[in-house]
């Protein structure tokens, strides 16, 4: 495996300050956050990552997912390393949910290489195709991530809310109302969260937390006020808290203005992968990718702007404890 190093770094105005060495890896034995510790956040990258054609190499994304999920779990054996997560996700002869974000269309959807080498790896690791359940809000946003629908249960299956529907009591969390797709309420034993990294023109950010708004049936209901605290509120539902156990986010391409469609004018392509449990810190780390390269460009930053993401503080905070935003209490870690 390549060597890891560890420095410290601080990213535009939402910096993390990169320490320690130790995993924080716990999934159902809960975040070193919580304690004294710190949230530890990988980001692997890959410059070569997009071909001359500007399509992503298959095989260099599967190499990037190896490197974050290694560096992440302190496994050198990359088999090993989702042994590890599928066990410690308390998955084991369970299905495994991969909940991506097709929300934006094609070009700025998560993409389907990165979702098939999850698979791949997490079939390796002795997960039967029928255990992995790759899903949406619906056919055509995972249609727009290229994948393909298939209901087989002998195969790994992939299809949205609109096929298993949502349940039909209403729950409530905050000041936040929700119905919840049966995928995850009923399906899924663990659910790796596969979001892609945006710009927005309501929250500034969606990334790791505001994804799970392709897990409810009503999310335009949880947009006011910059959707704080409806991102926060929602990250809170036992169910959320319980089930999302690790995100891989996809940062291989972003749109850094004009979010969360597909604004070609304002594509970029960071070739990262951004690795960890504590989905409140993984948002800290992306704000700052997306203030650096708002800067880079001469765009204002996000406060200045008029839409900062207040919902991560909102997040942090002792009324949601759902993570950490302080950067002296983030191991941020790139290789």
């Amino acid at each position: 495996m390549t060597s890891r190093r560890e420095f410290m770094k601080e990213a535009a105005t939402a910096g993390a300050l990169a320490v320690g060495t130790k995993s924080s890896f716990g999934l159902a034995k809960g975040l070193e956050a919580h304690g004294n510790g710190k949230s530890k956040v990988v980001i692997a990258r890959d410059p070569a990552l997009h071909g001359s054609d500007g399509k992503l190499d298959a095989a260099r994304v599967s190499a990037l997912l190896d490197r974050a999920i290694s560096t992440y779990t302190g496994q050198h054996k990359t088999v090993e390393a989702w042994k590890r997560i599928v066990l410690d996700g308390g998955a084991k002869d369970k299905v495994i949910g991969l909940k991506t974000n097709g929300l934006g269309g094609k070009g700025i959807s998560t993409h389907a290489v990165l979702v098939l080498a999850i698979t791949e790896r997490l079939q390796q690791a002795g997960v039967k195709p029928g255990n992995i359940l790759i899903w949406d809000r619906n056919a055509r946003d995972l249609q727009a991530c290229g994948l393909t629908i298939n209901t087989d249960p002998n195969q790994v299956r992939c299809y949205g809310s609109d096929v298993a529907g949502f349940e039909d009591a209403v729950e409530t969390w905050g000041s936040s109302h929700a119905r919840f797709s049966r995928i995850l309420t009923r399906e899924c034993a663990m659910v790796i969260n596969l979001p892609i990294l945006k710009d927005h023109s309501m929250s500034g950010v969606t990334f790791a937390m505001k994804n799970m708004y392709g897990v409810v049936e009503r999310p335009q209901e949880l947009h006011a006020n910059g959707c704080n605290p409806g991102i926060a509120d929602l990250n809170a539902f036992p169910v959320i808290r319980q089930k999302i156990k690790l995100t891989i986010g996809d940062a291989m391409s972003s749109v850094y203005e004009g979010g969360p469609g597909f604004r070609p004018e304002h594509l970029w392509q960071p070739n990262a992968l951004i690795v960890g449990e504590d989905r409140v810190a993984i948002d800290q780390i992306a704000w700052g990718i997306l203030e650096k390269k708002r800067a880079e460009v001469g765009l204002k930053s996000l406060e200045a702007a008029g839409r900062p993401p207040r919902y991560i503080a909102t997040a942090a905070g002792s009324t949601h404890a759902l993570g950490v935003n302080d950067p002296q209490r983030i191991s941020l870690i790139e290789v």
